[in-house]
């Protein structure tokens, strides 16, 4: 069994149902991100789910220097600061370097450490010194088992707030897999595990300046995980995928999402007998 952490009332781990993390790649503009937010805080309600929003200020991972990253930090937080307040939900978002945890840990309820950036130690323990609950997503380059020495940077400072992402593993070129293994042992070490169901669907890189995806296989995929075990979900999530400036072939339509709570709530509860 995992420990249970909370963000800001939103609880994860030990015997609660699993945590929705859910939003848009990154802000493009305030009407998209509010309206996303307010309509699955809806959802999640009707659910019976805990939800915390996710949208990224900043997307510094990019395949090409033409790629939309975001509005920036500044006004990134502004609007996230106001879906918070006028919505009352928890938000979370992604922080790149040390410089950028301290204004956003002022905002934000969890920090998020991207896949890329989880061995960066410097990060990592900044991050966790601010006390708040942070989510580090395991590299897709990174075994099951490493994430163990991650989890040793973060609790170094006394800080015990931490959840853990499986994101998919790389598998050949512009491609991902999920091992489903990953989940019983990253949970062995006692921290929640999210599964990051749409990002595990990128094929990175694969339309040769912008990633791909393959957004078909969300509903097996976060049936499965809830199936195997996990203590959350994390969707990426726009009203028209089709639009989006970034990663809109992984994500999930709007539309689709309380069809897919439905499903996971029921498997949990089969499973949770």
């Amino acid at each position: 069994m995992t420990r249970e952490i909370t963000i800001a009332g939103a609880k994860i781990g030990r015997n609660n149902p699993p945590l929705i993390i859910a939003g848009p790649c990154v802000i493009e503009n305030e009407d998209i991100t509010f309206n996303t937010a307010k309509k699955l805080k809806d959802i999640c309600a009707g659910a019976g789910v805990s939800f915390v929003f996710k949208c990224s200020y900043d997307k510094a991972n990019r395949t090409s220097i033409k790629s939309f990253r975001g509005p920036g930090i500044d006004k990134g937080l502004r609007i996230l600061s106001d879906i918070k307040g006028k919505l009352n939900i928890p938000v979370i978002s992604d922080v790149h370097s040390i410089s950028e945890v301290k204004p956003a840990s002022e905002v934000l309820d969890a920090l998020q450490i991207p896949a890329f950036l989880c061995r960066q130690t410097e990060l990592v323990i900044a991050a966790a010194k601010t006390g708040k609950p942070v989510n580090i997503k395991k590299g897709q380059f990174l075994a099951p088992w490493d994430i163990k020495n991650i989890i040793e940077k973060f609790t170094s400072t006394g800080n015990q707030n931490l959840s853990i992402t499986e994101r998919g593993a790389s598998f050949g070129y512009n491609n991902l897999v999920v091992d489903f293994r990953a989940f019983p042992i990253m949970r062995s070490y006692g921290y929640p595990v999210i599964f990051d169901v749409t990002h595990s669907l990128q094929l990175p890189g694969g339309q040769g300046t912008s990633s791909g995806g393959q957004r078909e296989f969300a509903e097996p995929l976060a049936r499965a995980a809830v199936a195997v075990g996990v203590d959350g979900l994390f969707f990426e999530v726009h009203p028209e995928p089709e639009k989006a400036l970034c990663d809109g072939p992984n994500m999930i339509r709007l539309d689709d999402v309380e069809k897919m709570l439905i499903q996971i709530k029921e498997i949990y509860a089969l499973v949770k007998k």
